[in-house]
């Protein structure tokens, strides 16, 4: 979900110092700490990542205006490959030696589904969040929360959008819609918190300029994240637009939501609503393009 305008590309396909968390009544801001640990999910134990997705680098998908012009495709992330293991250290004579565990990874048992409908991946994240937690809901059943505002953008004689809904208290147009033809976009995090946490989850939180730190520490404390990104790894033009009811909303026609179901010393792991995919990409891939999107997540507890 993603549109690149300016170069002619479309597409859609325990510790943290401050953030801002959204109620239920989509207000307030606070500061959450920690709190009761769910039951913990599997965690594996060798050294070396299991394999998952395509070993061949996934490339970005063109659109048709592109392809006379751009004469090959551009990988967007590798599939994480990991070293060979170190043969151990021999021991010195007749003294105990403490052998530190090989540096591992994590991995949270989360089912991988794919988004039903046109634009809803974040809430096909979403849904893949609960499950993780037993917590099972159609698609439909938990968009019915988002609250689409079908209203058509104005747009600028360039394309650009100037004024549309606002994605923190609306899933912006058409869930069936198409953001290359601005008729649908998407909804942010506080919604998709509030729905968490009246779905069984009252100690999920989220929030704009988590670090990466929460994140990593989090998955390794076995708490699925869903985090907005761009599809593929892309990073198409930012924007911003004026919401009906004043907010400036930063925007991404390539705005995409996946849940993060694994870390490890360089890679995430990544469940991928758009293909109902599951693979790795690297931690600084990332960082960069979650950026965009100014850290936002919501952590599944």
């Amino acid at each position: 979900m993603a549109v690149r305008l300016n170069e002619r590309i479309v597409m859609k396909f325990s510790s943290v110092a401050s953030m801002t968390v959204v109620t239920g009544t989509l207000a307030g801001s606070l500061l959450l700490s920690p709190v009761r640990q769910q039951p913990a999910m599997a965690e594996a134990s060798v050294a070396s990542l299991p394999p998952t997705g395509s070993a061949i680098a996934v490339l970005r998908i063109k659109h048709p205006i592109e392809i006379e012009t751009i004469p090959s495709p551009t990988e967007v992330y590798e599939q994480y490959v990991a070293p060979p293991a170190a043969p151990p250290a021999p021991a010195p004579a007749r003294m105990a030696t403490r052998v530190s565990a090989p540096a591992g990874y994590v991995t949270i048992s989360v089912p991988i589904y794919k988004q039903t409908r046109a634009l809803n991946c974040e809430t096909g994240a979403l849904q893949m969040g609960l499950a993780a937690y037993g917590r099972y809901y159609s698609q439909d059943a938990l968009f019915a929360y988002e609250k689409p505002d079908l209203r058509r953008p104005v747009v600028s004689a360039n394309g650009m959008v100037l004024q549309w809904g606002d994605p923190y208290t609306n899933f912006v147009g058409s869930v069936n819609g198409s953001e290359t033809a601005l008729t649908g976009y998407g909804v942010y995090y506080p919604l998709i918190l509030s729905i968490a946490r009246s779905h069984g989850l009252p100690n999920a939180y989220g929030g704009e300029g988590l670090s990466p730190a929460t994140i990593y520490a989090e998955l390794a404390a076995r708490h699925p994240v869903e985090v907005w990104v761009e599809a593929r790894w892309s990073r198409p033009r930012m924007g911003t637009w004026t919401a009906w009811d004043g907010r400036r909303i930063r925007y991404s026609l390539a705005e995409h939501a996946v849940i993060l179901s694994g870390v490890s010393a360089t890679s995430v792991r990544v469940n991928d609503p758009q293909f109902g995919s599951q693979y790795w990409v690297s931690k600084a891939t990332f960082e960069t393009v979650w950026r965009d999107f100014n850290n936002m997540a919501v952590i599944f507890r």
